[in-house]
Order: C-alpha cells, then structure tokens, then sequence
C-alpha cells in the first residue's frame, strides 16, 4: 500500500495519476497493449520528476494543476491511450482516474470542439476535449461498469466548478447519455443515465439561472423521472441504487476547489462567440447537434454560460420534433428518444427560474421551440407523450403565463378541454390525465384568477375558464341517460369523482385568493389600479420559489394591472358579442342587426364586411348565405366584402382559392352568381391586363367552382378531364379561347389540391363540439387533430396544421390576447361565480345526492363550504343562499327515517359554515338555525324527553286542549315501536319547507320504520350538544352586522317553533335569552340593533293567542331583563328603557288579564329585587303600572299599586338618581291611579302620594339638578293642555312641578266630590308651602297653566245656543263643582294672592276676572262666592292696590255687567218666535186684553219650555246686575279715600249702563205681557222687572248724590250735576208713563176734560214700588243748591206740572213734589 501512495511523485495530480497508470499496466495485455504500458511507465517516471512547486503561476493554459502544458499533456497521454483501447480492464482504471482529477478539481479550463476554440485556451481545451471524447467513445463498449463509469465522468464534468463544458462539448456528453440511456446493457444503467441526464439539466441551467459556474445544485429525483416512463426498468432497487449515485458523483464534484485565477474566466460574462461549425456526426441514435435549423440570434450580447443552455434546450425541443419515416413507421428507439427529450424539457421547465420570464431570448425559445414542439406533438396518441405534453404546459401555465398568453390560449383548448368535454368516448388515460393537471392547476388560486381575467374577459379569446367548469360538470353528471359510451362504470365513477375534485379545488382556491386580498387591502374595499403594485408577490401554496407565479419576476413583459370594473366591461361587451355571434350562426340578419344595435359592429357595410372576414367564430356557411342575400344592405356588405381582398399579381386560380378561404358558397345558383359576378369585377380591377374583361373572369370563376366539386366529389363517377376542362372554356374570352396553357396549369391546380375553407375537415363532429371549437376559431386544427388520434403509429402533426397554427399566432399577435392582465380586486370574483356557481352546484348537489361514497360526498360538503365562503364574503345573496338551502336540504333532518352518514356530514359542514363564515351569511342564518332546531328536535326525542310543551303552563281549558298531555316517554334508542304522536310525525317527515314535519299525514308507522329512525338517531349522536351550542357561543365573536342578522334569523325560527299548532318548542327561545346574554358586552350601538330585533319579537310572540306560549314568552324576557339589570348603567343613557319597551308595549295590547298579570308582576319582582341597578329603565316601569292603573282588572290595579307604593315610599331616592326626569313619568303614572274606578282609597292614596312627591321635590329629593327645560311632550300628555314655560331657575326645577300640579289641577274636575275636594286641597297645600321657593316667572307659568285653567268649568264660558240646548234638554246649569267646593276654590286662591302677593301681583287681573266669572254665575252660590272672595281681596289688599290695579278691578266689574247682557238679549229675542193668543203686537193694546183668562192648553210644549227657560234666565240675570251694582258700592264704601276720579268715572259708567239696561228691557211691553202670561200658565213668579229698574235707578242715583256731598271740586270735573238731573229726569219720566199720564201739548191754550181711567192691579203695585224712588229724586233736586235748582229747573218744570196733574200719583210723590215747590220754586217765583 504504502509503494501504491508513492506512485506518482509529489505532486497532486501524480498522486491521483500514479495508482491508476500503475493499475493500468497490470490490467493491460502486455503485447497488445504494449504502446500504453510504455506510455504509462513513461508517465510514471515524469511524475517522480515533477512537483506542485515546478508550476509556474501563469501558465494559465495548463489543464492540470500544478504542471504545465506540456507536461499535463505529457502525462495524461496514457489516459487517451487507455479509454481508446476498448478494452475494459484498461478503460476502467482510466474512467476511475479522469473522474478523480476532475472531482477534486484538478482539471480546469474552457472546453469546446478544438476547431472552435481561441488560440489562447487551444491546447488546455483541446487536451481536455480528447479525454472527454475518449470517455463518450469509451461508452459503447456494452460493460455495465463502463457505462456507469463513463455517466459518472460525464457527470463530474459537468458538475466541476472548475471546467465550462462549452457548447459541442455539452452536446456531445448529452449525446453520449441518450445513448446509454438508448442502448444501455441493463435497466439500472438506464435509469442512470435518464438520472445523469436530468441532473445534467439542473446543472447546465441553474447556472443559466445565475450566471455562474459557483452555485448550488439541488439533486435530481430519481423517482420523479419514473414518474410517466420506464418504469419497467426498475430492477429491484435500481432507483435506490441510482439515486445513490447520482448522490455519490455530485457530493464528490462539489468538493472541488475553484482556483483564483481561473474563477474570473470561469464565471464572469463574456462576449458570445457564435459559430457555425458543428461536431461531426456520430452514428449515434439521438440525432442531437450543436448546428440547427434555428437562428442563432447573431449579435446579441449573452455569456458563455447562457449561450450554452440556450444552444442545449433548443437542441432538446428538436429532438422532441422528430418524427419516423413512413419506411419505419415503427420506429420505437425514436420514440423513447423522443419521450426522453421531453422528460428532460419538463425537468428543464420544472426548475426554471426568472430568467426564462425577464429575458427576451429565453422567452422567445420558449415561443419558437418548445411550443413548436408541443403543437408538433399534441396529435400523438402515446400516452407518456400526452402526460408529459401536459405537465410541461402546467409549467408554462403557472410560470410564464404572463408572456405566453396566446400561445396559452391556444394550446389549452387542444391539449386540455378537447378532452376534458370528450364525455362519451375518451381516453381513460387521457382524461384522468386532464383531470391530474386540472386538480393542480386549479390548486393555485392566482392561475384560476389569471385565466379567467385574461381569456373570459378578452374579447379575442375563448372562455377558458367556463369551458373548464363546464367541462368538469358534465363530467361529474357522466354520460346522457340512453347514450352509448366506451367507460365502465368504475372508469364513470372516477371521472365523476375527480371532476367533483377538481371542482372543489376551483372554488378553495378562488377563496383563498379573495383572503389573501382582502387580507393585503384589509378591507373588502375594491382596489384601485393604483394600489395594485406590479412587484407583488403571489407565491403558491407549496411556498416554493419554483412554483411561484410569474408575476413575481416577470411583472413587465405585456402585462398590465387592471381594475374589476374594466374588466367587467370588457366580460360584458365579450358576453354581448358572444350572444350576436351565436345569433348569427342561427339567422344571419338577425344577427347582423343585434350586433349593429348594439353597436357591438359598426353599422357601415366596410365594417360589418370587416367583421365577416376577420371573426374565426362565425359559421362559413351562413356567412356565405349572408353575402349571397339580394337585400340592399347585404349586396353593399359583400361588395365590400369582396372589395377588401387585394388579388393584384396572384394567379387566377390562387386567387379564388384566397377568396374562397373564409366562407362557404352558398348552395343557390342565384346566390353563387351574384359573388362570383363581383369576385370576377374585383380580380379584373386588381389585375387589369388579367383579362380583356371581367365576364372572362366571370365565366372562369363558375368553371373553376363546378371543376372543383367534380374532381372532389367522391359521388360524381365520371371525372372531368383536363380537355374537357380547356373544351368547356372555349371562346369565354370575348369570343377568343384562352391559352391551353394557362388552362391546363389551372385544371392540374385544382385537381392537385381542392379548395376548401380554412375549417373544411373529412371527420364527422358533434354540434356541441363544433359550438365550442368554433368560439375559439380551432375547429379545423381539432378536426385534424382527432383524425390523427385514430392511429396509433408515432408520427407527427401535418405540415399544414403547424403552418395554421404559426398564422394564427401571427395573427393574434396584435390583439388584445398579447396584452395580459393581472388583477388585484376581489371584486372580479364575482364575475368568476356567476359562471361557476350554477355549475358547481349542480355537480355538487348531484353527486351528494347519488353516491354514497363517503370520500365523495366530503368532497362536495367541502365544495359547499367554500362556495359558501366565497359568495358570502363577496355578498351575493342569491348564490349564497342557493348553497346554504342546498347543504341544509342535504342534511334531511325533515325526513330523518331517511338518513344517512352523508347527511350527517351535511350537518356537520353545516355547523362549520355557520361557525367559519357567519360573519357573512345574513339571510341564510334562517337555513341554518332551523336545521340546529330540527337535530336538536330529533335529540330530544332519541333521549325520550318529553316534548316541550310539557314546560307550557295551561292557564286555560282552551290552551290544556291544544297542548297534549306528554310526560315524557322512554328513551327511543332502547324501545323502537312506541307510536308516539311525535316521533310518528318525525317518521313520516315531510318537506324541508314545512315548519312541522308530518303534520298532513295520518296513520301509523311500521316497526321497520320506526327501526330505521332509531338507527338514524344513533348516527346524529356524531353530533353534541356540544357543537350545536359552539354555534351559539360563538355569536359573540361575529361583527355587528352579522349578529343582527343572526338575532333576525333565530327570532323568525323561534316563531315558526313556537307556532307549531302541534308541538309548539322553546328551543330557539332558549338560545335568544343565551345569545342575548352572550352578546351584552358589545358597544351599545350594536346591541340596540340588536334588541330591536328581539323587542319586535317579544312583543309579537307575547301577543301569542296561544296563552302559553306568551307566557312562557314572557317569562323568558323577564329572565333577560334580570340578567341585563344586573349591569351597570351610566346616567344620561336611555338602553334599559328600551330593554323593558316589549312590556310595555304587550301591557297595552294584550287582551289577556294573564299576560298582564304576568307583567305587573315580572316588572314588580326586577324592580324589588334590583332597584339599585335601575336607571332609564323607570321609565317603562312607570309606563308599566300606567296601563296597569287602567286595567278593567281590580286585582291587577291593586297589585301595580302596592308595587307603586313601595317604590315611592322606600325607593324615592332612586327614582331620579340618574335621570331626573323619571319623576314626571311617577307622577303620570300616580295620575293615572288617582283616576282608578274601582278603589277610591287607591285614588286618595296616589293624591297623598303626589303630595308626597312634591315634599321631596322641595326639600331637593332630585339627585340630579339639571336646567329646569320642560319637557313638551311629557307635559302635554300630563296635563292636556299647553304648558307655558320660561323659567331658566336651575333650583327650581319647573319642569318636574308642572306635571304634577296640572295633574292636580285635572283632578279637581273629577266626578268624585272627596277626589275634588282632596286634590284642591292638596294642590293649594302645595302650592301655600312650597310657592316660596318659585320664581316670578314660574308662578306666571303656574297661573297659565294651573291655577286659572280650574276655574274654567266654574265660569260657564259657554256659547248661549249651548246653553239654551242644555236648558232644553233638561240638564242642569253650571259645573261639577258644588257650592261648597267653589267657595274653597275660591277662598284658596284668595289666599294663595294674599300670600305671595308681591311675586304674583301680576296676577291680580286674572283672579279679579276668575272673581267676576263667579259673580256673574248664572247660580246663586258661585255669585256669592265670588263677592265674597272679592270683597275679601279688596278688604285685604285694598291698601295696596294702585290707581292701575283699582282700574282692573272695576273695568272687570263693568265688563262683568255688560259682558253677560248681548247673550242675554239672544235668549229673549226667542220670545220673539212665540204666539201666545190675544196679545197683539201693538203697545196701544196692551191693557185691552188683560181680562182674558189663559190655560196651559194654549201653548205648545216647546213654547212653554222656552218660556220657562227665558223666565229663569231672566231672574239669575236680574240678579246677577244688581249684585254687581251692589258689590261696586260696596267697594266704594270700603275704599272711598282710595279711589281716584277715573275709576269713580268708570264706576258712574257701571251704575249708568245698569240703568239703562234695566230701563230697556221695562219698555219692551210686549214681551213683558208674553213673561207676564207665560208665568201665570206655568204658576211661576214673574221676573222682578220693575224692582230691577228702580235699584238701578236708586244705586245710580245715590251713588251721585254721595258725590256731590263728599267732595265739591269733582261737580265740576265729572260734570255730576247734569248727570244727576238726567238721571232725575228719567225717573219722573218713567214714573209718569207708569201712572198713565199723557202730557198735554203746550200749544194748547185751553184747559181740556179727560175721564180719570180706573188702573189694573198690577199698574197700582208698579207705581207704590216706584214711588221711593220718585220721592227720593224729588228729594234730591230740591237739594241742589240755590243757583243749581235755579239752572236746572226749566228742563224739569214740564215734568212737575205732569206730576201736580197726574190722578194716579202716590201721596208721597205728591207731599215731596208740594216741598219743592214750597221750598224751591215758590221762594224763586217770588223773587
């Protein structure tokens, strides 16, 4: 051992060297391989000579290290000698040798072909290059030890940091690998090479990648390469051995040091050196060259390394095009070549990174080399080479989509869905292949959003993405029932199921896009396209680099971000022309006019022409029945048709063989004439020395046409010749015949290649396929395609399929395909799920509702939740509940006899749904509570629970009869055969609508049925009540939108339980107090949302006819309330006012005595019981016992009041603690108690409570002072009328005053004499101890409000037609109150002015004018009681009035008299419509009838009650004057010194307008006759007429005489004397006129002699009672003094002398007239 370690010498390379060439010699044949054993001595001997030291630095072209050139080549002389001797002893060694010093790095430099390599690597390169060669030379020895020595070399090789294997020279190692791979001895040495190669690819283009030779490798998967092939290679453990292997070379090569001074030449870029040369070919089996039919992009400026990759896939994608010879059709060494080089391609594609997006020349290899090779290979039908096709377009697909949009778009329909829609007849392979790749792709969510934003919303492009649901759809439906199909039903059900797969991956991932967005927005906000950054990532789900989208790298390359509302238009417009197109392939013109109106085409004949030509998805057939139609419009769309094809220098035939291209002639000969007629114009005019004239054409183009159906037309027996062809064109040329020549060449064009259309096909097709190929414009392609499929040789597409699909490309090239799109708006989902989501929930529906497989049916389940994730967060209602209802319908808990595992996971997914998505669900809430409520239902009778109306307290017969009598029942699970109406009904089931299942069946179940239920009762104990709660715990955690929609959903199904005419349930009741309770915490915002919701439904419900149910109903919100009362409520916050709204507004509606009960006594037991924690919430407690205190129930009154009375007697304090104006809602609510009918001490109890009330108002008892601002609304329904307020006093706290003093006041009105009397009092014992605290102000308010407001009724301010119907009908004058009662009022108020004289002076007016309503009271007691009051007023506070204030009192007292008079003149004036017989109008008959004696017979009833009434009302008013006239000289009397000269003037007015009044009504004889009549037939006294004419007259004229004798300086002043002698002048009148004296007429000179008339009784009675009044005028006139007698005696004389002659006057009257004359006139006479 130790002389082996010293062969070699010192140096490194001798150390590696030295063993070998020793094992070398031993192993070689000493005479036949003599020249290499000499060699290799030599060798050795050179070695001992050289040391690492002997090398000189820069002898940089030196491919060893440590020696020089020439040396180097020296001593590895033998290594050539020894791999080219074919001898595998020696080759061995050698392979074992060349693999050392390269993985240790001891072989450097640049290596190419020798002939292509500079001067200055020439001879590194070209030793290097020899010993590669002799090692790939070396590989055909057929040593399974060589084969795997020489892949182990080549490998190291190219691996070696250190050596920059160059182009030639990488193909030739590629080359020599294939060849193994080809022609390997075994399995194992195959697989190795594929390994070799595959790592070679890794190698080549990850430092493609970096651009560097120094970069990490990842190994290849050895497994992963048996993924589609060769797989009949495995020995055993070949992969492990292989995998190994690969492990072994690559771990032994990376250990390589890079030299310094090679590291620069190595890696760095380098200008590319292009060359045309190419390594000789070798009879080798792979046909791999360096020089190919592509161009070599000459001039671009791209490294070595990049050179080189590029060089070596171009390579590969030729050798993926060549196809066999039809001499060796069989040709199978090609074909694993062929599906080789595409293994190598995916691997390539596989582990692709950005440079292949970012760079130009990379990306276009891509277009022109491995699409070609696609597009060469898509009709094979080797199934290897279909898989792999496929995966190599998944790479394309999710890495450079953005740059091979049309290319994508293109390849999709051919190699995807035109087998995915092959329902009937397709490949098993095939399609699972499909499906394989589908399930993937559609497993990134970014790749299912690019197509659908780049191929269903581009106009130009197919819709990819509904053509892929579509497809999976119909796969998972199967085949057409009747249809013949070529699958198993195993093959069926596992497309089925994979589609279903496929499906549901779509949907996850269009999801997790819509989260990942909304995650980066953070908002369902749609984005903007400025906020879309090109540089966003959109990794996969794996994570991975590899695998991630080509946006990430290649965000530049003709792609652009677009907004979803740019997109929607474009979907639309796409969507719009689509439905033209479709039209028209049905009705040409109609469809031309849809697309024109819709200005989807322009409405000019060129532009609809431009579209005919141009759209590949238009039927050829109509469009040559369009062109060929006589209507103006489409001859002037064909002629410009025609007209848009430019035939200048094209041959005849070639011309219409172009022109013929795009449309099918149509059958009519009319038709066909009219086309070729222009056609023949048009080629003239472009070729005009063509023909002499375009009939030649013309003629020509017809014979051409009939030539062309009877050389292809397999029918037509007997063919045209070419001389009958040249006979039948005879003379067409204006008599002459065109050249034999030019005819025949024509005749052999057309019978050498037919003219078709571009889509002509022999292969028959289906309509549907044929609707789909030609939306995309392939169906031609397709059609060749499918033909090829029907062999099975390996040969390739036709030359005139690639060159279609080249144009094709080239055509599209400037649409809007090449512009790709990417999106960052979730709102584009929307659009993506009005294209799925009908197809997604057909398959899903079926397939659950058809298989029972479970993995299948978890599947869909899984299918639906994300559908339902997707259209609940994007907020489309009707999709999301079209899920929700079908999930929920799955779960068949309306029919649970027949149930099954897969509708328990229904019900699972349910539960899930609701958890995961509730936040959106809105609606579908409804769904998935009933089908909690239903398994809960299903629970309950499993466990034999008795139903819930058991719970129901029956309060009544009626409500004991609709409830029925169950106790319960044993548990079902152990007794199958109980008919227990419930569980039969259950049994039975019924639709899922139906609120009660079963309740329309009749008749009993069988045991089996009631067995099976059982059994479906077992597979529900899946289900705990621990995940039904979790849904409703979790209501806790959805936002406030989604919780009020849950609270919604879950009171509709409450309510439908609960209406259960059968089995009403609580349930749903339950868990609303639950979610309630869970849900107080939010912010107060949401939960009175919330509440609104639940308040509605309390209150519907509690207004149940069904008694228990409302009870139960109510109880439960009891329940609520406590819990809620048990939180803290900050002051000024109005939500437990709203909590307790439900009872109020049931107390108020209910017609149950029960329900109300119920809530007296809920509400009395949470105020009791909480009364600290109560704040707003008195608010509806008083509303509460407000209705209450109404209730036509005693007890219920009685109940709510001794509640009442705890409250204010015990818990005053906390009444107004936090909301003061709670107060006016307590004393509303002891108001309306005071008003009870059935306990007069409840009502004098509220009174004393009021009182109560209005202490701790007083003394502060209102916690809060807040501004005294009275609450309008809470007033006026208080007190009934409007409140005048105006106090700003902070302490006085009006507004709580006000509500319960006018609440008194109201009071005093009540028809109960001791609630009258009671609340009078109260209120003056208030208003007398408290007043002190009220400002001015307020006590104005109070007069307005309170105080006068209860003297109304006192007043009688009523209309005089009132009244008189009043009198009429018998009902009493005056007010509910007594005389007793106004004499309090009024001593009240007197004493309330005296009190707080100083504040309510301003007052004074309106108590005088309440005074004066008293007096002028039509009855006796309110009169005197308001004198006495007045008197008393002015006996008190006379001293204090003022000049104004004695004004006011006697201007009321001169109104009072004057006010009451024209109502009183209305009444008599009724006298007027009565006829009493024998009394006649004229006052000259007056006397003349007072003989005739009258009965009552003689009046009519009505006359007699008018009379009556007039009679009466005439008495009170007489009264009422004097009593007037009385008080004011009453007043004058006391208060004389007071008074000033204009209230004596407006007191000389009363007394005046009194006289004259009283005067008035004595005249009227008439009516004085009809009284005086109607009192006798009636026996009533007549009305004191005379008597109160004469008091005022008296009262007048004392009250003048008083002043003349109290003070002479007024005579003067007020003119009192006049006044007194008028005043005199009318009582001697008066008198006179009484006595029946007719002054004489002065002209008369003599004395004329009159009988002396004897007078009536009543005459003689009038004149005694005038008689004072005469006497004391007389008296008074004489007492004038001296010179006033003397002014005013000629006004008076004529008088006198009438008194001396009247016959009838008194003694008394004529005694004083006797003193005058004695003691006035006779003295003046005598003068």
């Amino acid at each position: 051992m130790s002389a082996s370690l010293a062969l070699g010498g010192p140096s490194r390379c001798g150390r590696v060297l030295g063993p070998s060439l020793d094992k070398i010699i031993k192993n070689a044949a000493w005479r036949k391989h003599s020249h290499l054993v000499s060699a290799c001595k030599s060798s050795l001997d050179k070695l001992e000579t050289l040391s690492d030291s002997d090398f000189a630095p820069s002898d940089a072209q030196s491919p060893l290290s440590g020696l020089s050139s020439s040396d180097a080549e020296y001593v590895l002389q033998p290594l050539f000698l020894a791999l080219d001797s074919a001898y595998a002893k020696v080759v061995e060694p050698a392979l074992e040798c060349t693999f050392k010093l390269i993985a240790l790095g001891l072989v450097h430099g640049e290596i190419d072909r020798p002939d292509s390599c500079t001067s200055a690597t020439d001879s590194q390169s070209k030793v290097v290059f020899r010993i590669i060669d002799a090692v790939c030379k070396s590989g055909g020895l057929g040593e399974e030890a060589i084969e795997l020595g020489v892949l182990r070399v080549l490998l190291s090789v190219v691996r070696s940091p250190c050596i920059l294997i160059r182009a030639d020279c990488l193909i030739h190692i590629v080359r020599t690998c294939y060849n193994v791979y080809l022609g390997g001895v075994n399995g194992t040495n195959q697989i190795c090479a594929k390994s070799v190669l595959a790592q070679i690819m890794i190698i080549v283009f990850t430092r493609v990648e970096e651009d560097s030779m120094d970069v990490r490798v990842k190994r290849a998967s050895v497994s992963q390469l048996l993924e589609f092939t060769d797989k009949n290679l495995n020995e055993g453990n070949s992969i492990l051995f292989c995998q190994n292997f690969i492990n072994e070379v690559m771990e032994a090569s990376e250990g390589a040091p890079i030299p310094n001074s090679k590291a620069p030449s190595l890696s760095s870029r380098l200008e590319l050196q292009n060359s045309s040369e190419s390594v000789p070919q070798a009879a080798d089996k792979t046909g791999l060259s360096s020089n190919g039919e592509f161009d070599n992009e000459a001039g671009a400026s791209v490294s070595k390394i990049r050179e080189d990759g590029i060089l070596l896939f171009k390579n590969l994608c030729k050798l993926t095009m060549k196809f066999s010879s039809k001499q060796h059709s069989d040709d199978r060494i090609l074909l694993r070549g062929k599906i080789l080089s595409l293994e190598l391609l995916k691997v390539v594609m596989d582990n692709a990174g950005s440079i292949w997006r970012v760079n130009e020349r990379f990306l276009d290899a891509i277009k022109q080399y491995l699409c070609l090779s696609l597009l060469k290979n898509s009709a094979l039908s080797v199934m290897a080479i279909f898989q792999l096709q496929c995966s190599i377009f998944m790479n394309l697909l999710s890495k450079f989509r953005s740059g091979l949009k049309k290319e994508i778009g293109m390849f999709f329909p051919m190699l995807i869905l035109r087998v995915l829609e092959n329902v009937l007849q397709p490949s098993f392979l095939q399609k699972m292949t499909v499906l394989n790749i589908l399930d993937k792709l559609a497993q990134d969510p970014q790749i299912i959003i690019d197509i659908f934003v780049n191929y269903d919303c581009d106009v130009d492009a197919s819709n990819i993405f509904e053509r892929i649901v579509n497809g999976l759809l119909k796969t998972a439906l199967g085949p057409p029932a009747g249809s013949t199909t070529a699958l198993s039903p195993a093959q069926d059900i596992t497309f089925r199921h994979e589609s279903v797969k496929c499906l549901v991956s779509i949907i996850k991932s269009m999801g997790t896009w819509m989260d990942q967005q909304i995650r980066i927005g953070d908002s369902y906000l749609p984005k903007s396209t400025e906020s879309c950054s090109t540089g966003e990532n959109h990794l996969s789900s794996n994570g991975e680099e590899g695998n991630a989208s080509d946006h990430e790298f290649h965000p530049d390359v003709n792609s652009e971000f677009s907004d979803a509302a740019t997109l929607e238009q474009r979907r639309a417009y796409k969507i719009e022309l689509q439905k033209g197109i479709s039209l028209f392939n049905r009705k040409p013109c109609k469809g031309i006019d849809f697309l024109t109106s819709n200005k989807k085409v322009g409405s000019s004949p060129q532009e609809v022409a431009l579209f005919l030509k141009n759209t590949t998805s238009l039927d050829q057939t109509k469009i040559g029945d369009y062109l060929g139609e006589r209507e103006e419009f489409s001859l002037k769309v064909m002629h410009a048709y025609v007209d848009s094809f430019n035939f200048k220098g094209m041959d005849f035939g070639e011309a219409i063989r172009f022109f013929l291209r795009g449309f099918r002639l149509p059958g009519e000969a009319q038709k066909i004439d009219r086309i070729m007629e222009k056609f023949a114009e048009r080629y003239c005019k472009c070729n005009p020395s063509s023909f002499s004239s375009a009939d030649t054409a013309y003629v020509l183009a017809y014979s051409v046409i009939m030539l062309n159906t009877d050389a292809h037309n397999s029918m037509v027996k007997d063919k045209m010749t070419k001389a009958d062809f040249i006979r039948n064109n005879r003379g067409i040329d204006d008599g002459k015949d065109l050249p034999e020549e030019y005819l025949g060449t024509l005749y052999d064009q057309i019978v050498r290649s037919e003219i078709k259309m571009n889509a002509d096909s022999s292969a028959p097709q289906s309509k549907q396929a044929n609707s789909f190929n030609r939306l995309l414009g392939l169906d031609g392609l397709l059609n060749l395609m499918n033909w090829q499929q029907k062999e099975d040789k390996v040969v390739g597409a036709n030359g005139l399929l690639i060159r279609h699909i080249q144009e094709q490309f080239k055509s599209k090239s400037g649409k809007s395909e090449s512009v790709y799109h990417a999106v960052a708006d979730v709102a584009i989902l929307r659009f993506m799920v009005e294209v799925c989501w009908g197809p997604m929930l057909a398959a899903f529906s079926v397939t659950l509702d058809q298989s029972d497989d479970r993995i299948a049916t978890s599947e869909c389940l899984q299918g639906f939740r994300h559908a339902v994730h997707v259209t609940a967060v994007m907020g489309m209602q009707t999709q999301r509940d079209a899920f929700v209802t079908s999930v929920a319908k799955f779960t068949f808990l309306h029919c649970a006899a027949d149930m099954k595992q897969k509708n328990v996971d229904a019900v699972k997914a349910i539960i899930s749904i609701a958890i995961e998505d509730g936040d959106y669900l809105h609606e579908a809430w409804e769904h998935i509570l009933t089908c909690l409520s239903r398994i809960e239902h299903l629970q309950l009778l499993g466990e034999g629970a008795p139903p819930d109306a058991s719970f129901f307290t029956s309060s009544s017969v009626e409500s004991e009869e609709k409830v029925p009598k169950t106790s319960g029942f044993p548990s079902l699970k152990k007794k199958g055969t109980l008919q227990n109406p419930a569980v039969v009904a259950v049994v039975r089931g019924g639709s899922y609508d139906s609120t009660s299942v079963g309740i329309n069946a009749s008749g009993l179940v069988t045991p089996e049925q009631i067995n099976n239920f059982i059994s479906n009762l077992n597979l529900l104990d899946q289900i705990g009540s621990l995940e039904l709660n979790h849904v409703f715990a979790h209501s806790q955690r959805l936002n406030s939108e989604a919780i009020v929609a849950f609270v919604k959903a879950l009171c509709k199904v409450s309510i439908s339980e609960l209406q259960s005419p059968t089995d009403p349930r609580v349930f749903s009741l339950t868990k609303i107090v639950e979610i309630a309770h869970y849900n107080m915490n939010r912010i107060r915002l949401v939960w009175s949302r919330i509440w609104n919701v639940l308040s509605d439904f309390f209150v519907s419900v509690g207004l149940s006819e069904n008694l228990s149910v409302a009870i139960f109903v109510m109880d439960s919100l009891r329940q609520l309330a406590m819990k809620f009362l048990e939180r803290e409520e900050l002051a000024n916050y109005n939500f437990q006012n709203e909590f307790l709204r439900p009872f109020v507004i049931v107390m108020r509606k209910s017609s149950s005595a029960e329900i109300r009960e119920l809530i007296v006594r809920c509400i009395s037991q949470m105020v009791l019981s909480r009364v600290s924690n109560v704040k707003s919430g008195w608010k509806s407690v008083f509303m509460v016992f407000t209705v209450a205190a109404e209730d036509e129930r005693k007890n219920i009154v009685l109940l709510a009041f001794e509640t009442m009375e705890k409250i204010v007697r015990e818990f005053f304090p906390y009444i107004t603690e936090t909301e003061t104006t709670t107060f006016t809602d307590c004393v509303r609510c002891l108001l309306t108690f005071t008003n009870s009918r059935f306990n007069s001490d409840v009502s004098l109890n509220a009174i004393a409570f009021l009182r109560f009330c209005a202490v701790k108002l007083a003394e502060g008892g209102l916690v809060c002072n807040k501004k005294s601002s009275v609450d309008g609304s809470s007033i006026a329904v208080a007190n009934g009328v409007p409140v005048v307020e105006s106090s700003t006093d902070k302490d006085d706290h009006v507004s709580y005053w006000n509500p319960l003093l006018s609440g008194l006041s109201k009071l005093t009105c009540d028809p109960r004499s001791a609630i009258r009397k009671s609340s009078l009092e109260v209120l003056f014992n208030i208003l007398k101890d408290h007043g002190h605290l009220f400002s001015r102000s307020f006590w104005d308010s109070l007069f307005c409000s309170v105080i006068f407001p209860l003297y109304n009724s006192v007043s009688g301010k009523r209309d005089v037609s009132d009244q008189y119907s009043a009198s009429v009908s018998g009902n009493p004058e005056g007010s509910l109150w007594d005389s007793e009662t106004s004499a309090v009022a009024a001593e009240c108020l007197i004493d309330l002015l005296v009190s707080f004289f100083d504040v309510v002076r301003s007052q004074l007016p309106g108590v005088v004018s309440v005074l004066m309503e008293f007096i002028r009271s039509p009855v006796q007691g309110p009169a005197s009681t308001g004198v006495a009051g007045l008197v008393r007023l002015t006996g008190v506070l006379g001293s204090r009035f003022s000049d104004e204030e004695w004004k006011e009192i006697f201007l009321a007292l001169k109104d009072a008299a004057a006010s009451t008079v024209p109502s009183f003149m209305k009444v008599l004036r009724t006298m007027n419509n009565i006829d009493i017989p024998y009394i006649s109008q004229s006052s000259a008959d007056v006397d003349g009838s007072s003989d005739h004696e009258m009965t009552i017979e003689d009046f009519d009833d009505d006359n007699l009650q008018t009379a009556a009434y007039v009679v009466s009302r005439m008495k009170n008013h007489i009264a009422s004057q004097l009593l007037i006239a009385q008080v004011a000289t009453d007043l004058y009397k006391m208060h004389q010194q007071s008074l000033s000269a204009v209230n004596i003037k407006i007191l000389l007015e009363l007394y005046s307008s009194i006289a004259s009044h009283a005067h008035q009504l004595n005249t009227d004889s008439v009516l004085l006759k009809k009284l005086q009549k109607a009192c006798s037939v009636l026996e009533l006294s007549g009305p004191p007429m005379v008597h109160f004419e004469n008091e005022s007259y008296l009262n007048h004229l004392n009250f003048l005489q008083t002043l003349l004798a109290y003070d002479p300086s007024w005579h003067d002043e007020m003119d009192l004397e006049p006044e007194f002698v008028a005043v005199c002048e009318n009582i001697l009148s008066i008198y006179l006129n009484c006595t029946g004296f007719v002054s004489t007429n002065k002209s008369d000179a003599g004395l004329v002699l009159r009988w002396k008339h004897p007078l009536s009784s009543g005459k003689k009675e009038e004149i005694a009672a005038r008689t004072p009044l005469v006497v004391s005028a007389l008296q008074g006139l004489n007492a004038l003094n001296k010179d006033s007698f003397r002014k005013y005696v000629p006004h008076l004389f004529h008088l006198l002398v009438d008194l001396v002659r009247s016959e009838h006057a008194s003694g008394e009257v004529q005694q004083a007239l006797s003193n005058m004359f004695r003691s006035s006139i006779g003295p003046m006479i005598m003068e």
